[in-house]
């Protein structure tokens, strides 16, 4: 629970060797120790790319004959496109998915491998040991050859299979965990017959390389970690990839890779009137675009490093124009290098031009400028409309094409060096003013001019990647469209009759017709109810009566809210009707006791109750917790199972677990301690017992699959519990990453344990199910949220609905641990986007935000304007430092419910009264 992006928020926009490996492997440690770097500012790897990069050294001195490159999706990808780029070698992708033991789906009963025919590799085992029959076998396997072939069309569309007959097989991960599918892709591999297999990967537990040394020829892991954490413990950025981006990375080097895939180049001076410009056009003989460059600041057309990208760009088949953006006479007057209108209007100018030229006039248009080049280019962006159908900066300026940056509709690509810290500074303000489809790509160790070694070579393969992405989507959707059809929206009126148009009335919440009205999101794998504040009693009832309605109209089965796992379980226990179990400690009894603890929740537990009563076990629905805070709760619980299952494994948890004993009662002082010392010295032992617990997993989920899965969420969260505290102590965006990681990673859990059909509801604040990139905190920050990670994973599976009050009373302390009082919350600041539905959604209404439903509202709520966020703090005397932050509000939520007036909660007595089940999870 965070109660508030706070002041911060608001200023940032104001804007190595190991030990001679055995034969067979080559592992390389870059960590003296073998450790992983303990420093939250000090990862092994800055992303995929890096780590690419060097693994790429490593194969390329092992000189691999006749290779050809395979990935592991998708994040494998980035790794082995550097790879495919250094060993001028094939890119194939290898499709592989495991097959999940019934009632244990998170052990591997078997994995499928595309091929022709499709290889099957099965771990009898496990398959005996969970009484897998035949028939249930044969729909497991069917439903996963159906989605390999489903991915390889989303990737690959028809591009044919590159056979590994005879060849080096080099299969390319971003590392390992368990190496269950590294491990189903080398045999698949051998049976296809290739003549060598290598596996390199960046990371992977120490114990695994041995394991992969006896499938593989060579083995090439950078850090066999003996301490493992997970594969996004050792990387600085390691976001989920799109499905865009995998794709797009797969174009660049298929298009690299090709033999003169542009055929010649017809290069020609011209003219651009009326100034009389010199430029150079460059056109392949069938180009499939034409990207028009804007030099920046004591540049010209003769630019090295922009001819260098241009000749890439004539590679993959595009036209370029390198023109002089001023005359002579005007480029010796130093101010009109800085005159952003005159240079856009300099490349409106160039653009008529280009379309003067026979069979050009139709091409998809790209603009790509560097330094202030780029902010001409987004003005002309801003200017020419849907005419761009992408923009590429290159340690650019777009912050020079000032209050424009707005109105820019085409996909910008930002592209900066990380030695470049004020350009960074200024495109990451850039990025947040933008409103089209946007990202920030940075190049690590490169300065402005990119002079470092390799990194114009980089820039070239974003800005070709980028391009090839948009420009040909747009060229594919030049056809004229349907007679009739409305494409554009409406011309824009007036804000507030626009969301007054598209604003629902919705009924008082306990109607039918209220929770009916969010059908439309049912057929969602997912879906993410925010709210505004931790303490409105509105907000509750609003996620009871819609989860009601999706549970028994739409098949949801897991409600998941931003609790502790060791609290919901109570309640799950006892939703489910299973036996409870003995605590020392009450659940939610910390603070804010509340925000669970009040009778809004009560209704919807004792609801859930009775309708699970009436059902099978199989089809009653759970309720779980997503956070990490019960670090010593879930310590015990994980003690608790193993003594009833293992009392020997219980006893060696319970030695590695004493490391953390002296931080009981406060766990963040384990954080500073750790600081001081300079290493974790509880990571280790805690991590063993997780791993002990996952050694063990078939045999302890045989006895009970529910239980298990209990205990292993318990191991993970004490896990990254005690990373948490220590990170917390390097910076808010590091704790909050791995915060919201984490609940991510829970709910994906669960959802794979409940099996193929599970759909879950989530409960949280808005702060962290609406999209962070559509927000200070992303866009200013760098903080991720769970709402991102399930739109990068799930794309249109995911419904994200944000919850609004404009003012009423609020249940909020004044400060942490302190008591609940009943706050008066102020109305709404006129300069918000609360502010601007407050004049036109009445007492309560829904906004459809979704594209295509309700564009013209959309384009209003992609303004940036400030949003409340109200956790268990607050204080009305400081809001718009405490309370308000910048968003885009149509980018961050899929839908927004609106109320005018909210009331706070009502908090539950501390103990039960006479006469109450006591089983019931909120006693004492």
């Amino acid at each position: 629970m965070r109660s508030a992006p706070g002041a911060t928020m608001a200023a940032a926009l104001r804007w190595v060797k190991a030990p001679p490996p055995p034969h067979g492997m080559l592992a390389t440690n870059e960590n003296p120790t073998g450790e992983p770097a303990m420093n939250a500012e000090d990862f092994p790897f800055e992303d995929r790319a890096d780590a690419g990069r060097r693994l790429a050294a490593r194969l390329a001195a092992m000189a691999p004959e006749n290779p050809v490159v395979y990935a592991l999706p998708r994040g494998g990808v980035p790794v082995a496109v550097e790879i495919a780029h250094a060993l001028g070698a094939p890119l194939d992708l290898v499709m592989v998915r495991k097959i999940g033991a019934p009632g244990a789906p998170e052990v591997a009963a078997a994995a499928v491998v595309e091929g022709d025919p499709p290889r099957t590799i099965v771990n009898e085992e496990v398959m005996r040991a969970a009484g897998a029959d035949a028939a249930w076998f044969e729909r497991a396997r069917a439903r996963e050859l159906a989605e390999l072939r489903r991915r390889r069309a989303r990737y690959l569309s028809e591009r044919p299979r590159i056979s590994p007959a005879g060849r080096t097989a080099i299969v390319v991960d971003d590392g390992l965990a368990t190496g269950a599918t590294m491990k189903a892709a080398l045999a698949a591999l051998r049976a296809q017959g290739a003549a060598r297999v290598i596996v390199a990967v960046p990371v992977a537990p120490a114990e695994q390389i041995p394991q992969l040394a006896r499938l593989a020829d060579d083995v090439v892991c950078l850090l066999p970690a003996r301490h493992f954490r997970g594969v996004g413990g050792f990387y600085r950025d390691f976001h989920q990839l799109t499905d865009e981006e995998t794709i797009g990375l797969l174009r660049s080097v298929w298009a690299e890779a090709a033999e003169d895939p542009a055929g010649p180049i017809l290069r020609r001076e011209i003219t651009v009137p009326p100034a009389g410009l010199a430029g150079e056009l460059s056109v392949p003989a069938d180009p499939r675009g034409v990207v028009i460059f804007a030099h920046g600041s004591g540049s010209s057309r003769f630019s090295p490093r922009n001819r260098a990208v241009a000749e890439h760009l004539n590679r993959l088949g595009f036209a370029t124009l390198l023109l002089d953006l001023l005359t002579p006479a005007e480029a010796e007057d130093r101010r009109n290098v800085f005159d952003i209108p005159l240079l856009a209007e300099r490349l409106l100018e160039a653009e008529l031009r280009v379309a003067a030229e026979p069979g050009m006039a139709e091409l998809p248009l790209g603009l790509f400028g560097a330094s202030t080049g780029a902010g001409a280019a987004l003005l002309a962006a801003a200017e020419l409309g849907e005419r761009v159908s992408a923009v590429v900066s290159r340690g650019g300026r777009p912050d020079l094409a000032g209050p424009r940056l707005a109105e820019v509709t085409a996909p910008t690509l930002l592209i900066v060096g990380g030695n470049d810290p004020q350009t960074l500074a200024l495109n990451r303000r850039a990025l947040a003013e933008l409103r089209c489809e946007k990202l920030l790509r940075i190049i690590p160790g490169a300065g402005h001019v990119f002079e470092e070694p390799g990194a114009l070579e980089q820039v070239a393969q974003l800005a070709g990647a980028w391009f090839q992405h948009h420009l040909g989507r747009a060229a594919d959707a030049a056809a004229p469209a349907p007679s009739g059809a409305d494409v554009r929206p409406a011309a824009p009126r007036d804000p507030v009759a626009i969301l007054r148009q598209a604003a629902e009335p919705l009924p008082e919440i306990e109607d039918d017709a209220f929770a009916a009205a969010f059908d439309r999101f049912a057929d969602a794998r997912v879906v993410l109810l925010g709210e505004s504040t931790h303490g409105t009693s509105e907000f509750y009832r609003a996620r009871d009566r819609i989860t009601r309605r999706l549970i028994e109209r739409h098949g949801f089965n897991i409600v998941a809210v931003e609790a502790d796992w060791p609290d919901a379980a109570a309640i799950d226990r006892h939703v489910r009707g299973l036996p409870a179990r003995g605590r020392n400690v009450a659940p939610f009894a910390r603070f804010p006791t509340w925000m669970w603890r009040n009778k809004e929740v009560d209704a919807f537990v004792a609801w859930l109750r009775r309708r699970n009563a009436a059902l099978a076990p199989e089809a009653r629905a759970r309720f779980c917790g997503l956070d990490l805070y019960s670090m010593f709760t879930s310590m015990a619980e994980v003690l608790a199972y193993l003594d009833r299952v293992d009392p020997e494994a219980a006893a060696a948890a319970r030695r590695r677990y004493g490391c953390l004993a002296p931080w009981a009662s406060e766990p963040a002082a384990y954080g500073r301690a750790a600081l001081a010392a300079g290493h974790a010295a509880c990571e280790e032992p805690v991590m063993r017992v997780l791993t002990e617990l996952m050694r063990k997993r078939l045999d302890y989920a045989r006895q009970d699959g529910d239980q298990f899965f209990d205990a292993e969420r318990n191991a993970q969260l004490v896990a990254d519990a005690e990373r948490y505290y220590r990170v917390m102590y390097y910076g808010a965006r590091e704790s909050w990453n791995l915060r919201d990681r984490h609940m991510f990673e829970t709910l994906r859990a669960t959802l794979a344990h409940v099996g193929p059909e599970a759909k879950a509801v989530v409960w949280a604040h808005n702060s962290h199910i609406g999209d962070a990139r559509a927000t200070e905190m992303g866009a200013a920050r760098g903080e991720l949220n769970i709402g991102q990670l399930c739109r990068e994973e799930w794309g249109r599976e995911v419904a994200l609905i944000g919850l609004c009050a404009d003012r009423g009373t609020v249940a909020a302390a004044t400060d942490w641990d302190g008591p609940m009082e009943i706050k008066a919350m102020r109305p709404s600041r006129p300069d918000s986007h609360e502010a601007l539905v407050r004049e036109a959604g009445g007492a309560r209404c829904l906004l459809d935000l979704r594209a295509g439903v309700n564009e013209a509202a959309r384009a209003v709520l992609a303004e940036p304007r400030l949003e409340r966020f109200i956790g268990v703090i607050y204080r009305p005397e400081t809001e718009r430092w405490s309370h308000y932050s910048h968003a885009l509000m149509s980018e961050q939520f899929d839908a927004l419910l609106w109320f005018a007036e909210g009331s706070a909660v009502t908090p539950l007595p501390a103990r039960v009264q006479g006469g109450e089940d006591d089983t019931y999870p909120f006693g004492l």
